[in-house]
């Protein structure tokens, strides 16, 4: 990527949008060691103006922004750095430095069922297979090997189970989200997708599985 540090000093404006809902959730600058060490640690980094100094967004309060991708624009002097922000991305504990709510959906998604998101999320969940960013929770997760993942999962499955039976509606669906989202993680380490789950779903939804699934049975095909 052919980046113009020379044409502001050594910086570029790096303008930082939420990868999913493509919400811009702030604006930064980043010279030539910052937009490395963002593509090294897989977390983005800036240089700090005021205090003359790269600050990796999240260092002391935890709200990372994980990159996804980073472009240039068609001048080469502003980066446009899509993220998965973890928590609030102002200091003032704002979803982003306007004061607005992330809350949009996929901008491919916006005339798409919201489930449509679980395949968008697959593939990024692949794109970190492939690349192992470090830095990045899933890679570690695919570092720890399939038995760490398998029991990861069984944990979150057993949150959920808890919040199911002695909690909230609103924190059911928050532990499912982490369940399901090891799940993904889980299949993508052995080369399968959500879509396998959802052919599976579809098989037992015909009102002739039962007795197909019977009939094997007795023949002795069923795998």
């Amino acid at each position: 990527m052919n980046i113009d540090f020379d044409k502001m000093g050594g910086l570029v404006p790096a303008i930082i949008q939420d990868a999913n809902t493509r919400v811009v959730l702030m604006l930064g600058f980043m010279n030539k060691e910052a937009y490395e060490k963002t593509q090294q640690t897989g977390k983005v980094t800036f240089w700090s103006r005021t205090r003359q100094t790269l600050w990796t967004k999240g260092e002391t309060s935890g709200n990372f922004l994980e990159l996804v991708s980073m472009a240039v624009d068609c001048d080469n002097d502003t980066l446009l750095v899509k993220a998965i922000p973890h928590g609030p991305t102002c200091h003032t504990g704002t979803d982003t430095c306007w004061g607005e709510s992330n809350t949009g959906l996929p901008a491919s998604s916006l005339q798409e069922s919201p489930l449509s998101f679980l395949s968008e999320l697959q593939d990024f969940i692949e794109r970190r297979h492939e690349e192992m960013p470090e830095g990045s929770y899933t890679t570690r997760l695919f570092r720890d090997g399939v038995n760490k993942m398998a029991q990861k999962l069984g944990e979150e499955a057993l949150e959920t189970v808890i919040e199911a039976t002695n909690g909230t509606n609103e924190q059911l669906v928050y532990e499912a989200g982490d369940m399901l989202y090891h799940l993904l993680v889980l299949l993508t380490s052995k080369g399968l997708r959500i879509e396998d789950i959802a052919t599976e779903l579809q098989k037992r939804h015909d009102p002739n599985w039962d007795a197909k699934r019977r009939q094997q049975k007795a023949d002795g095909t069923l795998k």
